[in-house]
């Protein structure tokens, strides 16, 4: 898989495939969202329904811990 460069944008598609290759492979990801904001960690699923969109993750080292990420925030993602 193949994340944008720095500054870059990716397609919607591509930020689905890779947040769905992550997740199924249990592999960490680092977020940067459109307001520069960086988040990582495992994507545990994946909501592409119109009422919720949105990515939930899993922070590294933290399993009782959900962070929700809206799908329209994200610029890049790429595995860490």
């Amino acid at each position: 898989m193949v994340s944008a460069s720095k500054g870059g944008y990716m397609t919607y598609e591509d930020i689905i495939a890779m947040l769905g290759y992550a997740g199924g492979h249990e592999h960490a990801v680092r977020i940067m969202t459109t307001a520069q904001t960086e988040v990582i960690g495992v994507p545990m699923s994946v909501d592409t329904h119109v009422t919720a969109h949105e990515v939930y993750l899993r922070p590294t080292g933290s399993d009782d811990t959900e962070i929700a990420v809206s799908l329209a925030a994200i610029e890049t993602v790429e595995l860490v």
